[in-house]
């Protein structure tokens, strides 16, 4: 089964979402966004990024 990226409203009334493997185990999870369409924006930014970012070690 795929992932799927879940897209909700937090407490503060922010818009966030978060991507969640085929077995249910978040993976990733996007900053707060003012509106919904500012959130779906940020998914697809996921979508089309995600495939060729670099991995980098970073120190901690």
């Amino acid at each position: 089964m795929a992932g799927k990226f879940e897209l909700y409203q937090d407490k503060s009334g922010d818009y966030r979402f978060r991507l969640k493997a085929g077995n249910g185990e978040v993976i990733a999870t996007g900053q707060g966004y003012a509106s919904k369409s500012s959130a779906l924006n940020g998914i697809e930014s996921v979508r089309r990024n995600a495939a060729d970012a670099e991995v980098v070690e970073a120190e901690g």
